[in-house]
């Protein structure tokens, strides 16, 4: 075999290897942009070119691209004697982010793409054109631009738009070192801007720092689309709308050195009294009624009012705590009210100290302490005379200015009560009709006791008869927000036996029994104590459950019963 036929059959075989490589090359499946830079309200064309039979899968674009105007072609080409089919295929992307976007893989028959980069820019927005010219504009606005950590911030985002809607989407991301949760209903209202008139549309949310420093709160998105008109038809519109608001940033304090604990960071604090009686009876109950309203603060960050310790001389007993959250324009606002239960033991002069709460004032950066005066209550003895106590009178906060310590207290008006002269004879009458109708009930109620079995209710009330199956979820519902009368209640429920020395028998584990009584004695006695302290012990002594006595079980001694059970 000579040189020249090795020569030529090696060139030979080198241009079908060629010819082979250019048809492998020309059957891949490719993908391209009309352009790898555009601005956030622009869009883009993406097309893939491929001879795979099936069209492209365009599901993963969707998580940050909006996608219209889809289209397909097929082309007819020769090439070497031979007829190749393509396929063209393109559709409209609009960016939902701003920043370095991946055109991710497309699958194509059994072919993929290989993935893209396109750089979408944030466009800047003219503030004085944008108002009264767009069809839509966002803004946000926060109620504390210089907040402390742990600071409530409220958040209101606005979204303005004069084309009726079809479909939208608003969006505000958590920002790093701070939680985000959006509050409340969204709401609906009309606004004149520049001379145009907008749907408006509010969005609330709670931004909470958790550390100090700047704290970039990101642009507000909007996505959406608006019903189209004959313009839009004609001139192939989509109707696609979007804005967004510009990025805020936070300078974040933080918690001063001399602030009290525990930290409640605030707008405002007041405290008043919503009944305040000046009088009362040995043995029966005199209501102390306390209201406490707190700009920039949630139920979750507000701490318990604090008891009230009238030492030994009488019992306190406080219900749970009645809580309304809502917003003062952009700041959140709690209204908390509780009432306390003061029975003195004896008569004389009673001196109820009034709660003082020590808070951080966030606009005048300082220490301040909310109180109430103290109440002294002129107590008869249990049973005798026929005085009237004295009305409660309202007592608040609000006048008042803060002293030198930052302490805010208010001077308790009296009311001057003068006795109007009473009917005695229809006074008389009225008395005689109550007591026949009394009589009349008193036989009734005694007439059908005598045909139903007798019940005794649970000591502590609330409805739960001794036996009750009572749910972990309701005890611990009860450990966290009730009183100890409803705690006392569900644990003798489950227990199956009546009154608080019984339960206390019952229970077997003495680190629950201890809680109890600690809770008891801080809550109920009047002997002041650190109430959040007890409770918190109450609800680690009670985690699992209650741990009960094992029930007593009859000793079999073999012996036939000394009376036999039949006839």
């Amino acid at each position: 075999m000579s040189t020249d036929s090795t020569t030529r059959r090696w060139m030979r075989g080198s241009c079908w290897l060629l010819l082979a490589a250019s048809g492998w090359a020309q059957a891949q499946t490719r993908a391209w942009l009309d352009r790898d830079q555009i601005s956030d309200t622009e869009t883009v064309t993406l097309n893939i070119e491929s001879d795979a039979a099936g069209a492209p899968d365009y599901a993963p674009l969707r998580a940050d691209f909006d996608l219209s105007g889809q289209t397909s072609s097929r082309q007819m080409q020769w090439s070497n004697g031979s007829t190749q089919a393509r396929n063209l295929y393109a559709v409209t992307l609009s960016p939902r982010r701003s920043g370095t976007v991946q055109i991710p893989a497309l699958q194509v028959g059994t072919q993929r793409t290989a993935p893209l980069l396109l750089q979408v820019g944030a466009s800047a927005a003219a503030p004085a054109a944008v108002p009264g010219n767009a069809a839509v504009f966002m803004e946000t606005e926060v109620d504390d631009p210089t907040p402390y950590v742990q600071q409530s911030v409220g958040v209101v985002v606005r979204l303005y738009y004069a084309s009726q809607l079809v479909s939208g989407e608003l969006l505000l991301d958590t920002p790093s070192g701070a939680s985000l949760q959006r509050v409340g209903e969204d709401r609906s209202l009309v606004r004149e801007v520049n001379g145009r008139r907008y749907n408006l549309v509010e969005r609330r949310f709670l931004l909470i720092p958790e550390r100090s420093g700047p704290l970039q709160l990101p642009a507000a998105q909007f996505n959406g689309r608006a019903a189209g008109g004959f313009f839009d038809d004609m001139f192939g519109g989509d109707g696609r709308l979007r804005a967004s608001a510009p990025p805020r940033t936070l300078q974040v304090q933080p918690q001063p050195a001399n602030a009290a604990q525990p930290w409640l960071p605030l707008h405002d604090l007041r405290l008043r009294y919503t009944a305040a009686p000046t009088s009362g009876r040995a043995g029966e109950a005199a209501t102390v009624v306390v209201e406490a309203i707190a700009q920039g603060a949630t139920r979750a960050q507000f701490p318990e009012l604090p008891a009230l310790d009238v030492g030994p001389d009488a019992q306190v007993f406080a219900e749970p705590a009645q809580f309304d959250e809502s917003f003062n324009g952009t700041t959140p606002q709690l209204k908390l009210t509780r009432r306390y239960s003061i029975v003195p033991r004896t008569a004389g002069s009673l001196r109820v100290p009034g709660p003082r709460m020590p808070w951080w004032d966030v606009k005048a950066g300082q220490a301040r302490t909310a109180t109430l005066p103290d109440l002294t209550l002129v107590v008869a003895a249990g049973g005798a005379g026929n005085g009237a106590a004295t009305p409660a009178v309202p007592v608040d906060t609000r006048s008042a200015l803060p002293d030198e310590a930052g302490a805010v207290s208010n001077a308790l008006p009296l009311a001057q009560v003068q006795a109007a002269a009473r009917p005695w004879g229809w006074m008389a009458a009225a008395a005689g009709f109550a007591l026949l109708w009394l009589l009349t009930l008193w036989w009734g109620w005694r007439r059908a006791a005598r045909h139903r079995p007798a019940t005794a209710p649970l000591a502590g009330g609330g409805g739960v008869a001794a036996g009750a199956a009572v749910s972990p979820a309701e005890l611990r519902r009860a450990l966290e927000s009730q009183g100890l009368d409803e705690i006392i209640t569900l644990l003798a429920a489950m227990g199956g036996v009546q009154g608080v020395d019984a339960l206390l028998a019952r229970l077997a584990d003495p680190v629950q029994r201890q809680a109890l009584l600690a809770m008891q004695q801080v809550r109920w006695s009047g002997q002041g104590g650190d109430v959040a302290a007890a409770r918190q012990a109450l609800r680690r002594a009670f985690h699992d459950g209650p741990h009960w006595q094992p029930a007593a079980v009859a000793e079999n001694n073999g012996l036939a019963p000394l009376y036999p059970s039949g006839p």
